[in-house]
């Protein structure tokens, strides 16, 4: 389909500017440390950040002679440093790693690098330099990046100082991925990603309230549309908007469930009104897999979580029946009275399918493809999708939780919507154990920002075959910042 020029034209208007701020080191016992051919220095910002670097250097002993050659090495996390490039062999391209190598002609002098990274601390190797003088750095900054308006965070307060910390860190994950729109991570993919803009926005209305920013992306998807209407996994906005070739069957739906979040939280009709038929049209292609959403063997076809073990197949009718409560509530809301009843019947259908075909009597467990294979992704997204009702639900995440046979959530997104299948339920202090447990593992291993991936089990695992090219502020990380604000504030 042809991008839509008149929703581009408004997305780019709603999105904000990114500001600058001036960072400086954690500590400058670096500063006038004379530095030779295979010295190294390690620079601590005491803080993640996104954004550029500047240096000033200067030399000692004799006028420089020859460049300098200088690699500069950027991480999230200290553990980045441990790895070898040259040695990486993962599946996602090495490209990501953060590291530059460049020559220096004119020293004394002050740079900035031209690329945005990602991270908390820079590493600086001398490569190569004339023997008749020393390098000396003089002055590091960070030219810190965001659109996040800081004046409009409220803090948190609870009595208990580690979900304080919890919230800190996950406003602070929000923050970063807030640039030009809500990156998924500013380390690695630097985009939007609809899956994670969903999670963004839901904790962008308890904390930075940049409202405009989140109709602006939500916009951007409707203006890029892939060639039959579906709504794209991610988009592009450099060097021109244009929606990736990626696409996953529950990011689709999850637009129509983010349009009906923003409407709840801003009464924006007009951006109902806008995209109600971008909506509608993710709805009427997940209906062509009648019934029951046919399982699929090609990789990525539906996301749900980082796991190439786990059986998508009844987590998607979750999705599909989860999205189609949003599609009706938004088709009531703008009196489309026909479409609502139309997906209202369909969706009761489909509800009653899910139970039929998904449903274990024996097990008590919902099971997933042929090998029927018991996941808590699949039993959080037959709770958020009504396919049972409350006190069926808690049950079920209880005794999913002791079989050991089923397949275990890995990331912060899946966690994500299983605290919200818990807070459905009605367990609230389930749901708040499971905050300090997850989240706080992460807290307590040292981050400021949190993950893309965590497994308490192995705080190490990489989907990608090297930790050093893991993202470790990640967008659909930022969850803490939504349900303590919203279900744990003390009044």
């Amino acid at each position: 389909m042809k991008k839509n020029l008149e929703f581009l034209s408004k997305a780019l208007s709603l999105l904000p500017e990114v500001k600058e701020t001036l960072v400086p080191p954690k500590e400058g016992q670096f500063f006038s440390k004379p530095l030779g051919k295979g010295d190294s220095v390690t620079i601590d910002f005491g803080k993640h950040l996104v954004g550029h670097l500047q240096v000033k250097m200067g030399y000692v002993n004799s006028h420089p002679d020859a460049p300098v050659w200088i690699r500069f090495s950027f991480a999230e996390n200290l553990k980045e440093f441990e790895e070898n490039v040259g040695n990486y062999q993962g599946w996602i391209c090495s490209a990501w790693v953060q590291q530059e190598q460049l020559h220096f002609d004119l020293i004394p002098g002050e740079y900035t690098l031209p690329r945005r990274y990602s991270f908390r601390y820079v590493k600086i190797d001398i490569l190569d330099i004339s023997s008749k003088f020393n390098l000396v750095i003089e002055d590091v900054m960070a030219i810190a990046l965001s659109s996040a308006d800081d004046s409009k965070l409220k803090p948190y307060h609870n009595v208990h100082k580690e979900l304080e910390q919890i919230d800190h860190i996950a406003c602070h994950t929000l923050h970063d991925c807030m640039q030009k729109v809500f990156e998924d991570g500013p380390k690695r993919d630097r985009r939007l990603w609809m899956g994670d803009l969903r999670l963004q926005a839901l904790a962008n209305y308890e904390t930075y309230q940049m409202n405009d920013m989140v109709k602006g992306c939500l916009y951007l998807f409707a203006a890029l549309p892939m060639q039959n209407g579906q709504v794209g996994a991610c988009v592009f906005l450099e060097p021109e908007p244009e929606v990736d070739d990626t696409s996953m069957f529950d990011y689709s739906l999850l637009f129509v469930a983010a349009l009906w979040d923003y409407y709840v939280e801003t009464k924006d009709r007009e951006a109902l009104e806008d995209l109600w038929e971008t909506a509608k049209m993710q709805i009427v292609l997940a209906q062509k897999q009648v019934g029951v959403v046919k399982d699929c063997n090609k990789l990525g076809w539906c996301f749900l979580d980082w796991s190439l073990e786990l059986n998508k197949q009844a987590g998607a009718q979750g999705v599909l029946l989860y999205a189609m409560k949003s599609a009706v509530a938004i088709a009531k809301e703008i009196g489309k009275d026909h479409d609502a009843e139309c997906i209202m019947k369909t969706y009761e259908l489909y509800r009653k399918a899910a139970k039929m075909h998904f449903y274990d009597e024996e097990k008590g467990l919902f099971v997933s493809g042929d090998c029927r294979q018991i996941s808590y992704a699949s039993q959080v997204w037959m709770i958020l999708g009504d396919v049972v009702d409350e006190q069926s639900g808690i049950r079920i995440l209880h005794d999913v939780a002791t079989q050991t046979e089923a397949i275990e959530m890995i990331t912060p997104y899946m966690y994500h919507y299983y605290i919200e299948a818990l807070l459905k339920c009605g367990d609230k202090t389930e749901a708040l154990s499971v905050m300090e447990k997850y989240w706080g593992g992460m807290a307590r291993l040292g981050a400021d920002t949190f993950w893309e991936l965590y497994n308490p089990n192995n705080p190490d695992e990489s989907p990608y075959g090297g930790t050093i090219v893991n993202s470790y502020c990640h967008a659909w990380s930022c969850a803490p910042a939504y349900f303590l604000r919203k279900y744990y504030s003390e009044k």
